[in-house]
């Protein structure tokens, strides 16, 4: 893919994240404080605003990444906007130069962006955030490294999807879900539900480009 294919991939995968809010709303009022969703609402629209400006520009992908990251940093707030905005702007900063988004690319972004959350945050693959529907996509990503991107991301996707079933079954150690301690047991964490989603819409737009 190109810059301007990925740009408008990403504008795609945020007007999804925004129509997603009730989704992630649901969850987050189970178990956390209720504003995950308009938390990914309020920065993918920013996001929508940011990509559709007809002055943008960014000189690559690892640009364009990094402008996102910002955006959800500077929009979001919280610990979401912190997390989020630093896998975007991480990932994207590893992929900089970069001149086809590929599997490769992919794996790259996927990859540092998560090095980057736990240096942050040490949250770990278990603990029951993001990093767990993260983690799961970036380990399939580096075993598809050299597959066509098409056929590659619908696997990274139902790997980040299984990562975020997964957190049904943890204990949380982060945010407000922590004080819930056993009772957090039974309910996904929405974090790792966003994090699974931005990679199915990705895949979404690819798969009908």
């Amino acid at each position: 893919m190109n810059l301007l294919q990925v740009r408008e991939m990403m504008l795609f995968t945020a007007e999804k994240m925004v129509e997603s809010e009730p989704e992630l709303t649901a969850l987050d009022q189970v178990i956390g404080d209720g504003d995950h969703g308009i938390g990914m609402k309020r920065g993918f629209a920013a996001i929508i605003v940011l990509l559709q400006n007809p002055n943008f520009n960014a000189i690559d992908f690892g640009d364009l990444f990094n402008q996102i990251g910002t955006k959800l940093m500077t929009s979001m707030g919280g610990a979401s906007g912190a997390i989020f905005g630093t896998f975007f702007r991480a990932g994207g900063k590893s992929i900089a130069g970069t001149t086809d988004f590929n599997a490769e690319t992919l794996s790259k972004l996927l990859n540092d962006g998560w090095q980057a959350v736990y240096q942050r945050g040490n949250a770990k693959p278990g603990d029951k955030t993001m990093v767990d529907a993260l983690a799961a996509a970036a380990k399939t990503a580096t075993e598809l490294t050299s597959a066509k991107l098409t056929d590659a991301l619908p696997k990274i996707v139902e790997s980040a999807m299984q990562g975020a079933e997964n957190t049904a079954q943890m204990i949380a150690v982060f945010g407000r879900a922590k004080n819930l301690g056993e009772r957090s047991i039974g309910h996904k964490d929405p974090g790792s539900v966003s994090m699974a989603f931005i990679l199915k819409y990705m895949n979404d737009y690819l798969q009908t480009a």
